[in-house]
């Protein structure tokens, strides 16, 4: 493997969980969004989550193996949960029995997953730096 192959397994891995990032602030954001319930004409927001694959590229051995090539973003999904129901008929978008419908978006769960995002991050800079530091002392040892 070689250094620049290091870089781009890094550099996958923070574009990723930017990504993830994205996703979490925009939950966060819409956490409050009002809608009325069973409305197709404004359909009530739903939580997003990014799904991670590994990329793979086949290694030029006899044997044909697979390594590592950092990882892709395969599909952003919709969580399937049930919006989360109100009671407030003072609300504008209340319906007939007094119920607003609010995205299923746990504020918890987006705390906890901001958390693993950014450290997962930093572990890719981390790794990315260690990289860096190690091509700059071969050059200073090269340079005798």
């Amino acid at each position: 493997m070689g250094l620049f192959h290091t870089f781009s397994i890094s550099a996958s891995g923070m574009t990723s969980e930017r990504l993830r990032l994205d996703l979490i602030a925009n939950n966060v954001a819409n956490m409050n969004t009002a809608s009325r319930p069973n409305d197709p004409a404004s359909p009530v927001y739903k939580r997003r989550v990014p799904v991670f694959a590994e990329q793979l590229r086949q290694a030029a051995s006899m044997a044909g193996e697979f390594k590592g090539n950092g990882v892709k973003v395969k599909a952003i999904l919709e969580d399937p949960a049930p919006p989360r129901l109100v009671h407030d008929p003072d609300n504008p978008m209340a319906d007939e029995k007094g119920f607003v419908a609010y995205p299923n978006v746990n504020i918890v769960n987006e705390m906890m997953d901001m958390i693993t995002a950014s450290r997962t991050y930093e572990a890719n800079v981390t790794t990315l730096n260690a990289a860096k530091g190690m091509a700059l002392k071969a050059l200073e040892i090269s340079r005798g």
